[in-house]
């Protein structure tokens, strides 16, 4: 499937996800046609300025917030949803979408 597709299909997958829920990148590669967790990852680092898809609620696998430039904020935009961590860091398990 040519990359275009492929992050049409991420980018539908995101916008979908509720405000106050959160989802894994491996689980929106598995609901793709042949993405992988990592070009999920790369889909939200490259999203252009000025998008409205709601790309803080992609975590990783454990169920924390990725460690790169943009993950303050991250946590800032899921806090205001209501959405926070333990104190390990772990989002809580419940809110795992879908």
């Amino acid at each position: 499937m040519p990359r275009a597709e492929l992050l049409e299909q991420i980018y539908t997958i995101v916008d979908q996800i509720p405000e106050g829920r959160i989802t894994t990148y491996g689980r929106i590669a598995a609901m793709t046609e042949g993405a992988t967790p990592r070009m999920v990852g790369t889909a939200m680092r490259k999203l252009p300025t000025g998008h409205t898809l709601p790309w803080h609620r992609v975590i990783s696998a454990t169920r924390r917030v990725a460690d790169h430039g943009g993950a303050a904020r991250q946590l800032e935009k899921l806090r205001e949803e209501g959405v926070v961590p333990d104190v390990k860091g772990r989002l809580p398990a419940h809110l795992m979408w879908p």
